[in-house]
């Protein structure tokens, strides 16, 4: 499974439900404190139920929600690539389309809804029966189906199996069935054990956060490299060698041991007749604690924890995916989520495309998706439109959008970090400017904007005062670094010019 959308509402500062698009690579980007960690963390609850990294309490509350006599939190995901059978009920194959789980999109669409930040209740909201005789067929007992089917006169073939007696009467209803969105209870009664089971066929999730610690003496660097070596150790083959080893170790053991008794009988026979050699038998002994120190260095024998912040942070990042990886096969879950907040932090430049193109490729495995946070201009630079999405706000409302370049003013990855991170840059400027320019559209931007005097460096070496707009002036200073003749235009300036022609861009297609 996937998820292909996820709801929130009264969930910290997302009150209103705001829908979320995901793709098998999805990177949230905004301003700081905007809500984008916020989308990684109800998802860890989602998943884990307080048993992963976050921990549901009352402070996640909307406070205008808590003011309003609302206190119920409500996360929804939606799943797609779903599988073809599922066991919900004893062993017995069905699917969830054959018991009526999946909503008018066809995907399997689970509500928790959690009241005063407590305890979730369990929905599947779905295309499900409402005829009097065929619904809530879920929640009944084996001895319920029979009873409708021998009152109602239905075939059934196998009234031991209850998908097969489920299936037997919405069939003979079927041309009555009244489907009909529904929220289907799952949390409570007979239907817990259908989401007992209905659990185990979602997603592993695994949060990764932006201020995880990062030494190798850490217990999450430490408790992977020690369930390592547990499981190492049950190796049959090497039991064998370990018992080999101890068999010759006491071997040694009881010579040395009786040459000492024998000397000491030489000089006192009734100490040396009350001392016996103990030694352990191979199976007590204790291989793990051989290997407790284990560690990562590099080359140079240096602990990862004397390493720079990037390189510790880099390693301790695929201590996350592997252990992650591990826990997902121990679980005997298919699909995987890696949620990782900021993988820029402590990373040069070329480390963080490195980084990226690496998520890219991961993103492609089967039953694998890749959700990231991100406040890096250069990371967003190296993604394509489709795996961005915008967070913001309009008045009290969240916003998450996907970035649709043809929306835009200027279809730009440029545009996408101005808009996140109000991140002024010349390339930015220069890109505006070109567009303009290539519209043939420059001597129209230039009608009423204010005049400034631009000292121009001619070739013969001497100077000529030309009358030009802001935008123009620093144009040709981004692009005539060697005059020094004008004032450095500032940060305001270039603000204010990008602004002027985004704007204008913008009334092009008005």
């Amino acid at each position: 499974m996937k998820i292909k959308t996820l709801k929130l509402r009264n969930f910290r500062s997302y009150k209103d439900e705001v829908s979320i698009d995901f793709g098998d690579l999805t990177s949230f980007v905004g301003k700081n404190d905007i809500g984008k960690s916020t989308v990684l963390e109800a998802l860890d609850i989602f998943f884990n139920d307080g048993k992963g990294i976050i921990k549901l309490d009352k402070d996640d509350i909307n406070k205008q929600a808590i003011s309003e006599n609302d206190n119920e939190i409500m996360i929804t995901v939606c799943f797609e690539d779903l599988p073809e059978s599922i066991i919900i009920d004893s062993t017995n194959d069905t699917s969830l389309q054959a018991e009526y789980l999946l909503n008018s999109s066809n995907q399997l669409e689970i509500i928790k809804k959690y009241p005063n930040a407590g305890s979730a209740k369990i929905f599947v909201k779905a295309n499900h029966p409402t005829n009097q005789h065929c619904k809530d067929l879920l929640q009944k007992k084996d001895s319920e189906l029979r009873d409708i089917i021998k009152s109602q006169e239905i075939d059934c073939n196998d009234k031991t199996k209850n998908a097969l007696m489920r299936t037997a009467i919405w069939k003979h209803f079927n041309n009555d069935i009244q489907l009909k969105l529904v929220e289907v209870d799952v949390s409570k009664g007979d239907t817990k054990s259908i989401w007992d089971k209905l659990q185990k066929y979602l997603p592993y999730f695994s949060l990764f956060q932006s201020d995880r610690k990062n030494s190798d003496g850490d217990n999450e660097i430490q408790d992977p490299l020690k369930e390592a070596v547990k499981q190492i150790l049950v190796d049959e083959d090497l039991k064998l060698k370990f018992n080999e080893i101890a068999a010759e170790v006491e071997k040694k053991l009881r010579k040395v041991s009786e040459r000492t008794l024998e000397k000491l009988r030489e000089m006192n026979p009734d100490v040396a007749n009350s001392l016996n050699p103990i030694i352990p038998p191979a199976e007590s002994l204790k291989w793990a604690d051989v290997f407790k120190s284990v560690s990562i260095t590099g080359d140079d024998d240096i602990p990862i924890n004397k390493r720079g912040s990037g390189i510790k942070r880099l390693i301790l990042l695929n201590f996350f995916r592997a252990e992650a990886e591990r826990r997902k096969e121990e679980k005997n879950i298919q699909s995987i989520i890696y949620a990782i907040e900021e993988p820029e932090t402590s990373q040069h430049t070329e480390h963080q495309k490195q980084l990226i193109k690496a998520f890219k490729s991961l993103s492609e495995s089967p039953y694998t998706q890749i959700i990231i946070t991100t406040h890096s201009a250069t990371l967003v630079k190296e993604l394509e439109f489709e795996h961005l999405r915008l967070v913001s706000t309009n008045g009290n409302s969240k916003i998450v959008d996907m970035v649709n370049p043809g929306h835009l003013p200027y279809p730009s990855l440029n545009e996408v970090n101005f808009l996140a991170f109000s991140e002024v840059t010349e390339e930015y400027h220069n890109e505006l400017y070109g567009f303009i320019e290539a519209e043939g559209k420059l001597q129209d931007y230039k009608i009423g904007k204010p005049i400034i005097d631009y000292t121009k460096q001619l070739k013969n070496g001497g100077t000529k005062i030309e009358q030009i707009i802001l935008t123009e002036y620093i144009r040709h200073q981004i692009h005539h670094p060697e005059n020094k003749h004008n004032p450095k235009y500032t940060n305001s300036q270039h603000s204010e010019s990008i602004d002027n022609m985004r704007k204008f861009i913008q009334s092009l297609s008005d």
